[in-house]
């Protein structure tokens, strides 16, 4: 785990609400790190609806495919979570390992193992032992209490270097409602359908379905829009739980995703998730600099999505960016590669709000010194117009620096 805070990372950390129904608690496992919380447990009232969207990739991790099993029964009364350890790429030995954490917490909450959802961040490769669950799940389940989310979001550390942590409250009916949510991700985010770990709390009465059709709308420009190397892990996990207290206070039960009633929570949803996947831009492994990337006039907001995509993950832009150099030459090729329609000579770039080229060519009026004081700021604005359409997307990422190279050589070691 990184020893120094990214210098990115926010001022200040918002008082985090207990949330009914939830109860956390986190202890040291020896998972890889000793002396370390690398355990998390949070359990569940009963009749907690659950929702989760997960990698794309090709190559899951154990966890993954368990939990994706499980939101079939839509209903969930734990979830474990563990840093140091991915439990990827683990063969027969990986899902034997997961199906035994699910049998050591069911027994530890009272409950079903289907109902038991998992979650694992770190080396990829190396086996998860999972009889070190036992005894700890335990005495977690015992001594979960309500609060604590910003320890939660402490043990799922790995390369980050600040916990992550986002809340919201909004009406639903006439009651209020609260949501919080923790995340981890610093490298290896490409996020396709999450991030690389995320957990998203709320004591609204929500059935799952419509959980569900939520969270797969609000990662489209939140998580979705994310980027840090361009490598999407094998664990990026997204869960949502609601608890349905709220009922309790007047809130409506939510059936239908088009109940107008939604239009509070759908918003305050997004802007936990937001919060969240800006943290993790903030946190890249070895980050100086916050990019906002912004493309428009493109054929279509999908078109722009990967052209702002292609930008992002530039080595070449983004260690222009670490050099404090506005050089839209990178910015022009990312552009011409992403396989969208351009045109050369119908481009605009910005660089911290100044315009530094003009229909294809160096801005007449560029000023080096102004773009350069700019440059040194650490948020850096980039906006590409393309001059073809209406399409517009906003992507974030974070330069490229040395001690990125450096975290990801020694990792394993």
């Amino acid at each position: 785990m990184a020893t120094s805070v990214s210098p990115l990372a926010p001022q200040t950390v918002p008082d985090m609400p207990e949330i009914t129904g939830v109860k956390l608690a986190t202890a040291a496992a020896g998972i890889r790190y000793a002396n370390r919380t690398d355990v998390l447990l949070a359990v569940f009232d009963k009749g907690t609806s659950a929702a989760g969207v997960f990698t794309r990739s090709k190559c899951p991790s154990a966890p993954v495919e368990w939990c994706r099993a499980r939101l079939k029964g839509k209903t969930a009364r734990a979830l474990v979570v563990n840093s140091g350890n991915a439990n990827a790429f683990t063969g027969k030995t990986g899902r034997a390992s997961t199906k035994l954490t699910a049998q050591i917490a069911a027994k530890a909450v009272g409950c079903g193992v289907n109902d038991i959802y998992l979650a694992s961040t770190g080396v990829i490769g190396e086996p998860l032992d999972a009889t070190k669950f036992n005894g700890v799940l335990d005495t977690l389940a015992s001594h979960a209490v309500p609060g604590g989310f910003l320890n939660a979001a402490k043990a799922i550390m790995t390369t980050d270097t600040f916990p992550k942590v986002a809340t919201a409250r909004t009406s639903l009916g006439k009651a209020k409602v609260t949501i919080n949510g923790i995340a981890k991700g610093a490298g290896m985010i490409a996020p396709d359908m999450a991030t690389m770990l995320s957990f998203v709390f709320t004591d609204a009465p929500i059935t799952a379905p419509v959980l569900q059709k939520l969270l797969k709308e609000s990662v489209v420009d939140t998580f979705n829009a994310v980027t840090v190397d361009g490598d999407t892990s094998t664990s990026d996990t997204l869960l949502a739980f609601a608890t349905g207290a709220a009922a309790k206070n007047g809130a409506p039960k939510i059936t239908r995703a088009s109940d107008p009633r939604l239009k509070g929570f759908r918003k305050a949803l997004g802007m936990v998730l937001a919060d969240l996947a800006e943290q993790v831009a903030r946190d890249g492994e070895g980050a100086r600099k916050l990019v906002e990337i912004t493309v428009e006039g493109a054929v279509s907001k999908a078109s722009a999505r990967k052209i702002a995509m292609s930008i992002a993950n530039s080595p070449l832009v983004k260690t222009a960016i670490a050099g404090e150099d506005a050089n839209w030459g990178r910015v022009v090729m990312a552009v011409g590669k992403a396989g969208e329609p351009a045109n050369r000579d119908k481009l605009s770039i910005w660089f911290g709000g100044i315009r530094v080229a003009h229909r294809g060519a160096r801005d007449p009026a560029y000023d080096e010194a102004r773009v350069s004081a700019a440059m040194k700021n650490p948020k850096i604005p980039l906006k590409v117009n393309l001059g073809l359409g209406r399409g517009r997307d906003r992507v974030l990422t974070c330069d490229l620096t040395k001690e990125y190279v450096a975290i990801n050589g020694d990792y394993r070691s």
